[in-house]
């Protein structure tokens, strides 16, 4: 099933619901990064969150970053995504490694830590909102709902998961975020609440094959939703040769014009994608002559 996200709002128009499965972007995230299994579920769940985000906007040339900076093994985790939901990530240390918890699945509350969960939200105007809240577990579904609540005044149930095989690929990958509607009565967020407690944990609806419709009717059950949009994602990196010489000339003239004397090549490697650009040293001293003094 390719990848997709799916929106929906009850028919009272007192909740809407976004789901999504990423199997194949948390797999393109992997292998890029080189992940082990604690980070692959880790940026799978914070890059599936940012996707759903990301769709959410009004315009495609929108941007949401989700930012997590716990003081766990994986480090920064950083995922980014477009105005359709297209998104990319990567994390400060792919191949953090920690024992199972008691349960056995892959303890990435620990992995993550304590810290800061942040939100960036560029939607084109003079300056981008950024919201910041103190992360609850670490476990990514909680702190982001965590983060509707504090920085956004919304009432949110956030399920995200990643399923990775014995062969360290992504088996399967997705979630939902569910949220209250102005408007909305105690009675409903009740009966949400309930509605979503006897869906099920996420990963099981993902194994079992669940389209993004699928869960949620399956987490809305007993209301009457209503699918709204429907959207294919896909992992997009927009870095380019021109972009990356606009980030080197920030540099400033004399930092470039010493790079140039000090090597005959320099070389940068996109964070979201690993692809390398490499400058000679006199295309780095032609930016630096294009300058101003």
């Amino acid at each position: 099933m390719p990848d997709h996200i799916v929106r929906a709002v009850t028919t009272d128009g007192f909740i809407r619901a976004d789901a999504i499965i990423s199997r194949d972007l948390t797999e393109r995230a992997r292998k890029i990064h080189a992940c082990l299994p604690l980070a692959t579920a880790a940026l799978g769940r914070t890059i599936a969150a940012a996707s759903i985000m990301g769709a959410q906007s009004k315009n495609p040339r929108d941007s949401v970053t989700i930012q997590i900076r716990g003081d766990g093994p994986l480090g920064t985790i950083i995922a980014v995504s477009d105005g359709e939901g297209n998104v990319r990530g990567c994390l400060q240390n792919p191949q953090a490694e920690l024992p199972l918890r008691a349960d056995k699945k892959l303890d990435v509350g620990r992995g993550v830590g304590r810290g800061q969960l942040i939100v960036t939200r560029d939607l084109g105007l003079r300056e981008p909102y950024t919201g910041m809240v103190e992360l609850v577990s670490g476990e990514i579904a909680e702190d982001m709902a965590a983060y509707f609540l504090e920085s956004e005044q919304i009432h949110s149930a956030c399920a995200l998961g990643v399923l990775v095989d014995t062969d360290l690929s992504v088996r399967a990958a997705g979630g939902y975020i569910v949220q209250l509607m102005p408007g909305a009565n105690e009675s409903v967020a009740m009966r949400l609440e309930k509605a979503v407690h006897a869906a099920g944990p996420v990963t099981r609806l993902l194994d079992e094959g669940m389209s993004p419709a699928d869960i949620l009717f399956k987490v809305l059950d007993g209301f009457e939703p209503e699918i709204i949009y429907e959207q294919p994602v896909e992992y997009r990196c927009y870095c380019t040769e021109e972009r990356v010489e606009r980030v080197l000339t920030t540099l400033g003239k004399d930092e470039l014009i010493k790079l140039a004397d000090e090597q005959d090549h320099f070389e940068v490697t996109c964070q979201f994608c690993d692809r390398r650009y490499s400058f000679t040293s006199g295309q780095l001293k032609d930016m630096a002559d294009g300058i101003a003094d």
